[in-house]
């Protein structure tokens, strides 16, 4: 099983301060469903970017946004792509506030079915609380900018798929901050198992181009301009590892995770949630033979990847 435990109370989630009135809220450790947001607090409202998997999570988030901004509104609330981790707490924002996202992730979030009942190869089963799906009101295809005097935000979509195919950066051109969604993690292994490796790999020249000084990844540590460089260098020979495994097992008959346990890590291993290797060669493997990708076996399969690591760490 992968693990789906709650941060320990002293692990909750922290609201810092990368510029004036820019926000990151991190939650440690960044692993499954332990997601990064954050929030904008312009002259007269605020932006929230993202919200979290379940009630309390959420609820500690927009805690933290009425602290740094005490009766403030909430206008506008951007999701950087349709998972749920930084979704499902949509529901938890006043009606009056306008949820923005691009046009895939609005028809992801209706057809999502783990709010309703996760599967269980997450153990234990995340505790959602009162969520309930809620869609975007607004969406869009490229881009679309938030105006306001203080904090104009612009919203960029990096024309094809990446971590998904919806997936938004939220930039701050006057205050030099991107927030990445999950087009980057840090000090975690990446994930593209509903998107491309090859769309992943172009996005990263795509951020560096923005030459942000503080970038707010999907999962983990905020980055600043100094560090971002080798945090993209680890996603470029990441990603290149698994495009090289699976090309490898492709031509030798490998299974996804046949290949996985021939693979060396490496450097990565030591990331957070290492059995992501296993939904990222299935990824790889649909994306070259063409055929459709299969999320129920992709998922059996790392858990067993898991389990043997589990094994070998006893």
């Amino acid at each position: 099983m992968i693990s789906a435990q709650s941060p320990a109370p002293d692990a909750a989630g922290t609201a810092h301060a990368v510029a004036p009135g820019v926000y990151a809220w991190v939650q440690h450790d960044g692993s499954w469903w332990i997601n990064n947001a954050g929030f904008v607090v312009t002259d007269d409202h605020t932006v929230l970017i993202d919200t979290c998997a379940t009630e309390n999570r959420t609820r500690d988030l927009l805690g933290a946004v009425d602290r740094a901004a005490p009766g403030t509104p909430i206008r506008y609330l951007v999701n950087t792509h349709l998972h749920g981790d930084h979704t499902h707490g949509n529901s938890l924002l006043p009606r009056t506030t306008v949820v923005i996202a691009h046009e895939a992730t609005r028809e992801g979030i209706l057809t999502d079915t783990v709010i309703d009942g996760c599967p269980p190869i997450w153990q234990p089963v995340p505790d959602w609380g009162t969520v309930t799906r809620r869609a975007p009101d607004l969406t869009i295809r490229t881009a679309l900018t938030l105006h306001s005097d203080s904090h104009p935000i612009e919203l960029h979509h990096p024309g094809h798929p990446a971590h998904t195919s919806g997936d938004l950066i939220a930039w701050l051109p006057e205050q030099r901050v991107l927030f990445a969604g999950d087009l980057l993690f840090h000090r975690v292994t990446p994930l593209v198992f509903m998107g491309s490796l090859d769309g992943a790999l172009r996005s990263l020249d795509w951020i560096a181009s923005f030459a942000p000084e503080h970038v707010v990844p999907g999962h983990g540590p905020v980055i600043d301009a100094h560090a971002l460089p080798a945090v993209l260098d680890q996603h470029r020979a990441y990603y290149r590892l698994v495009l090289a495994t699976a090309q490898a097992g492709l031509r030798d008959g490998l299974t996804p995770l046949q290949a996985a346990r021939t693979c060396s890590l490496g450097p990565f291993a030591d990331l957070l949630d290492a059995e992501r290797i296993v939904l990222n060669l299935h990824r790889a493997y649909a994306d070259t033979t063409g055929q459709p990708f299969d999320l129920p076996q992709a998922f059996t399969d790392a858990i067993t990847y898991n389990a043997g690591l589990l094994h070998t760490q006893v």
